[in-house]
């Protein structure tokens, strides 16, 4: 009877043994909760018109193109995004926008 609950001892501890080395040998990898944000491709320029100088501001992920400039106080939208997919892929037409 002793002997049987040695060997399931020692079977017990080869198994949280080999637990312990599964751990350590697996490899640790991080995974988002949620998708990817947009990666942003900022471009500094100028305007002749204005005095100020701008950003454009390329959203890679969602083709956006925009600018902004800041006006001493704070940013200022140039207008809405352009949507770089239209200007680069006109429709069978040939129109642009």
């Amino acid at each position: 009877m002793r002997s049987r609950l040695v060997w399931a001892l020692v079977a017990l501890n080869a198994l949280l043994l080999a637990t312990l080395v599964g751990q350590w040998l697996r490899p640790t990898a991080a995974v988002a909760q949620m998708p990817r944000a947009s990666d942003y491709l900022m471009i500094p320029g100028t305007v002749q018109a204005s005095p100020n100088d701008l950003v454009y501001i390329i959203d890679e992920a969602n083709g956006l193109l925009s600018a902004r400039f800041f006006d001493g106080q704070q940013f200022q939208d140039m207008g809405p995004p352009i949507d770089l997919s239209r200007l680069i892929n006109p429709d069978r037409r040939g129109r642009g926008r």
